[in-house]
């Protein structure tokens, strides 16, 4: 009704109000005559007669009658409202608008059916979430998915902790679910299931191996969670504070962080010596363990920069944008140079 102009919906609500109003006097001048003890009138008009007993229905008709002239006054008041300016609907944002559209579109484009309910997004997220998003990698379009698939059971940190700055033989790890969500099970993926092959299920979805660094005899998380203090601190006082303390803040809280992980095979190498993660001390079973530091999928990416897909309906030049999207064909000479240590690799 409100995409209609305000004098129409008023001239329509006015006109059911009369014939609701009509109908309900006549209706009351019938039936007065039961009100008022007396002997019987064959006059419909009469203002008094013979009390009758009146059917229930009699009773439902009166509350749906006084249902809907309750809706049309609603109604005829907010028309009126709007042309005065007392209802005026604030308009969203119009980025607002968009996103709503982009979620709607991307949701539609996925081929895999969506669970009811995301898990994933439960409870409380570590800190870093809030600006870098859920899936920060972007920029490597062969690894992204890889490396976003590990933000599930790894905290930020645990990969970005800067070397030159926090020890590495300080760091201790474990398994650490800061979501506030209650569980029972271990940490999924630590363990197979001998009859199915597959991870044995459990509900704690939540835990991620998180790095400490024991330093003076004291244990400091290097995973930036709500209940830090400086981060509970900063935001309580964040839409108060200007941009140049934000970018402060900003620069306090990525003091120890490295903006280029580390390698696949810090963690993924069959020789445990070397190994960056201690899977078996973090309760990982031996199949498990022997599942994830003999990995193909560490070698393609160490040894390959480009994939070569076949062009089975592709015409030659969708093959060659799939190319640019895929890898980087071309490296620049002082790259070469570079590409020689594991820590300076093309995939960073």
């Amino acid at each position: 009704m409100h995409g209609l102009d305000n004098i129409t919906v008023i001239f329509i609500v006015l006109t059911v109000l009369f014939f609701m109003f009509l109908g309900i006097a006549i209706l009351v001048i019938v039936d007065h005559k039961a009100k008022i003890p007396d002997s019987f009138h064959s006059d419909p008009f009469s203002i008094s007669g013979m009390r009758r007993d009146h059917p229930v229905i009699s009773f439902l008709t009166t509350i749906i009658l006084c249902s809907i002239i309750v809706a049309l006054l609603l109604e005829i008041t907010i028309a009126f409202g709007e042309k005065l300016g007392l209802f005026d609907e604030e308009e969203k944002p119009q980025i607002l608008q968009q996103l709503s559209e982009q979620r709607f579109t991307e949701k539609m484009r996925h081929f895999h059916n969506e669970p009811e309910k995301d898990v994933l997004s439960m409870g409380k997220q570590q800190v870093c979430f809030y600006c870098h998003g859920d899936y920060p990698h972007s920029k490597k379009p062969m690894i992204r998915t890889l490396m976003n698939m590990h933000t599930q059971f790894i905290g930020c940190m645990t990969c970005h902790n800067d070397s030159r700055k926090v020890d590495e033989k300080s760091l201790r790890f474990s398994w650490l679910n800061y979501s506030g969500v209650p569980v029972s099970g271990p940490p999924f993926g630590t363990s197979i299931d001998p009859k199915t092959g597959n991870l044995v299920a459990t509900d704690d979805v939540y835990s991620k191996i998180v790095a400490t660094s024991e330093e003076d005899g004291k244990s400091i998380l290097l995973e930036l969670t709500e209940d830090n203090q400086a981060v509970k601190e900063f935001l309580e006082v964040r839409e108060k504070l200007t941009d140049t303390d934000k970018e402060a803040m900003k620069k306090r809280f990525h003091r120890t962080v490295a903006s280029k992980g580390r390698f696949c095979t810090s963690c993924h190498t069959n020789n445990p010596a070397k190994a960056y993660l201690p899977l078996a001390k973090l309760g990982f079973s031996e199949r498990r363990v022997n599942d994830l530091t003999n990995l193909n999928i560490v070698g393609i990416v160490q040894k390959y920069k480009k994939f070569y897909i076949p062009s089975l309906t592709k015409t030659e030049k969708q093959n060659t944008d799939v190319e640019r999207q895929v890898s980087s064909t071309k490296q620049k000479p002082s790259d070469k140079k570079k590409s020689t240590g594991e820590n300076s690799g093309w995939w960073k």
